[in-house]
């Protein structure tokens, strides 16, 4: 916010800003006092709760300094827009004051006033607003930071369909990843899932659309459970269902691990080559196979 309104303030010869750097490094030394405190773990409970009030001062000191020059952008951008500026980049400004201003609600509230913040309420990126926080719930990786991907893929490794997921969880794309592959290759007749994406209504409507849905049931089997789960090509499906994870890992290998692109569109648009890459790179294995064993026949 303080870069945005340094940056339109000159370009416009205004001097309110002309302390920007300063305002700045003001700021940040508040923001790391702040941050460089830590709870007490004494058993001591006064130097606990002498504890709590300095870093209480210290967040209340840092909001209060942020609240200030946050008023002071507000002034700014009403100037600028009195001078009848069109330009994209007041927007952005005015993005980055209600950003800033939100998050001194969220340290008053949690900090000052002791609340626990709802997680639908947190921001994990100001800069990629779609990031989420995803808990994996694997050791060595408990959380990510990102957007979970969808992706199915047939027996011979290509990724024929893919989602992306916003604010959306496994259970909630069975149907509708499977109906895109159908879509695409109508010959597809049967799709193998983990058991994350198990409801009795996915699995409903899955079989009114595939031959077979190897949907593994979460809790307890009732007999018909029992008897769909121990078919013979149940069991064969879901054996093979492990296979997915090289292709994961393959996909990964081929952009999605870190998407260096801006903005959801930007996600959305890096993950379809990703899918693209790895297809190519699966395509051109195949015909390198083939082209070894038609020389080795050859010879």
């Amino acid at each position: 916010m303080i870069e945005w309104s340094v940056s339109l303030s000159s370009e416009q010869q205004e001097s309110l800003w002309r302390q920007g750097g300063y305002l700045q490094d003001q700021h940040k030394k508040r923001f790391h006092k702040a941050r460089n405190l830590k709870r007490s773990t004494s058993s001591n409970e006064s130097l606990r709760e002498a504890r709590q009030l300095d870093i209480e001062t210290a967040h209340g000191d840092y909001v209060a300094y942020s609240q200030k020059l946050i008023k002071k952008a507000e002034m700014t951008l009403k100037l600028l827009k009195s001078r009848t500026l069109e330009d994209s980049r007041l927007k952005e400004l005015e993005r980055w004051i209600n950003d800033a201003d939100y998050q001194c609600q969220l340290i008053i509230r949690r900090v000052l006033n002791h609340e626990a913040i709802p997680h639908s309420e947190k921001v994990f990126s100001l800069f990629e607003r779609h990031t989420e926080w995803i808990s994996k719930g694997k050791a060595g990786t408990p959380v990510e930071l990102g957007l979970r991907v969808c992706v199915l893929q047939d027996q011979f490794g290509f990724t024929l369909h893919h989602l992306v997921m916003e604010k959306q969880t496994d259970d909630q794309v069975t149907v509708a990843i499977a109906k895109g592959a159908k879509q695409r290759f109508p010959q597809v007749s049967q799709v193998s899932y983990d058991r994350g994406f198990w409801s009795k209504e996915n699995l409903e409507r899955l079989e009114t659309f595939l031959d077979r849905a190897v949907l593994p049931k979460k809790g307890r089997w009732s007999e018909q459970d029992r008897q769909r789960e121990r078919h013979p090509e149940f069991i064969r499906a879901k054996r093979k269902h492990s296979a997915v994870e090289s292709d994961i890992n393959a996909l990964e290998q081929h952009g999605l691990d870190r998407c260096p692109d801006t903005g959801i569109e930007g996600f959305r648009r890096y993950v379809a080559l990703a899918v693209l890459g790895t297809n190519l790179h699966r395509l051109g294995s195949i015909l390198q196979k083939q082209s070894a064993l038609a020389v080795k026949k050859a010879a």
